[in-house]
């Protein structure tokens, strides 16, 4: 069967970002399959495309190719990688994306990329997806020896990733919005069994208490707000049928506490 690289990024769908990235690969082995991910992750949003990749990774066979660039450090010191994971390939940037990955995956294999014969022969300092990252996924689809990308290297896991577990609260905060609104923290459900607490919580946003813990969406009345456990296991605040975004004026990186009730 043909290979499959997965593409995500936060080059939007007006430019010729993606399509380039994507003529590339094509240029190299043109058997190749690809599923677009999304290229709507918010500009620079590295926290959301971290979140987005590991909500989706293990829905793909073994052998796929991942091909993820968020990329706000394109051009300086910042490392060119690739990971092995679950039996599939992580391409793009060391910059924290692909932290969620390495959090769930202990046995993660990480390779700098510095065999420069997988790259084009001009390498731009703005379009390392399309100079770098996607050249060394096709060739890596069409069979070249993941150990022959470069040495090892202990990747970047960025501290967002976990919550602070402490004895009286367990301290998060939220990664982003999603389509329907809904405000999407880190901490995950496995991160409160840790903490030694699955029942009667006490759940704030800031300083704004979210009144009910909920199975669904739809538990609640139209318009009444909620938390619950999204179906990447990450807790979510959301309203009934509503906008919890603009509900509580929620934005990426808003502290939020769990407590025990008293």
């Amino acid at each position: 069967m043909a290979p499959l690289i997965t593409l995500m990024t936060d080059f939007g769908l007006q430019d010729s970002y993606v399509a380039a990235m994507k003529g590339v690969v094509l240029g190299i082995m043109p058997e190749v399959r690809f599923v677009d991910i999304t290229h709507l992750i918010p500009p620079q949003d590295i926290r959301w495309g971290s979140y987005v990749l590991k909500s989706c990774y293990a829905d793909f066979p073994p052998g796929t190719i991942h091909l993820a660039v968020v990329d706000p450090g394109v051009g300086t010191h910042r490392r060119a990688i690739a990971i092995q994971a679950a039996r599939q390939f992580f391409i793009g940037p060391d910059n924290g994306l692909f932290s969620y990955i390495l959090e769930e995956e202990a046995s993660a294999e990480a390779r700098l990329l510095e065999n420069r014969t997988l790259f084009r022969d001009t390498i731009s300092s703005t379009f390392h997806g399309r100079d770098i990252f996607a050249p060394v996924a096709a060739h890596l689809a069409a069979g070249t020896p993941f150990d022959s990308l470069g040495p090892f290297v202990n990747p970047l896991v960025s501290s967002w990733v976990r919550p602070t577990i402490a004895a009286s609260s367990l301290d998060g905060e939220v990664l982003g919005i999603d389509r329907f609104g809904n405000i999407v923290t880190n901490i995950q459900r496995k991160h409160v069994a840790e903490w030694g607490q699955e029942s009667a919580l006490e759940i704030f946003l800031e300083n704004q208490k979210i009144p009910v813990f909920a199975l669904t969406y739809a538990d609640l009345f139209p318009g009444r707000p909620l938390a619950l456990w999204g179906s990447s296991d990450h807790l979510e605040i959301a309203v009934s049928q509503g906008n919890a975004a603009a509900f509580y004026g929620a934005r990426p990186g808003d502290r939020v506490r769990l407590m025990r009730q008293a």
